[in-house]
């Protein structure tokens, strides 16, 4: 004797599934365009330079106090400047990553660099 499953046991519906994942990818693009409009601050060297970085990663301005600047020692106000950038992206990438992954559920979706 055969066993009966209710109708529409084991079957997807692939239109609920097509459309879900179209609202996704909307979310997804909408949550994209509004990070990249985000601005981030960053600051290195106890506050000496601060970088104000978008979501897109570009930077918007860098500000650096007159105390930080050693005409004797450019290379440690580069290093404080290249350190106050790396951070500012570090928290555009890491806020990113959270967004998406509240969309996305943790799934790792390819050509998603996040």
């Amino acid at each position: 004797m055969k066993a009966r499953m209710p109708k529409g046991y084991g079957k997807t519906d692939v239109n609920a599934l097509m459309r879900q994942a179209q609202k996704m990818q909307e979310d997804m693009q909408n949550k994209q365009a509004e990070l990249e409009a985000t601005e981030y601050h960053a600051t290195a060297a106890g506050g000496m330079i601060e970088v104000t970085m978008l979501g897109n990663h570009q930077v918007t301005s860098v500000k650096i106090k007159p105390e930080a600047v050693d005409p004797d020692d450019v290379e440690m106000l580069e290093d404080m400047v290249a350190a106050a950038v790396n951070e500012a992206v570090r928290l555009v990438d890491e806020n990113s990553a959270a967004e998406m992954g509240k969309i996305t559920g943790g799934l790792n979706i390819p050509g998603m660099n996040l």
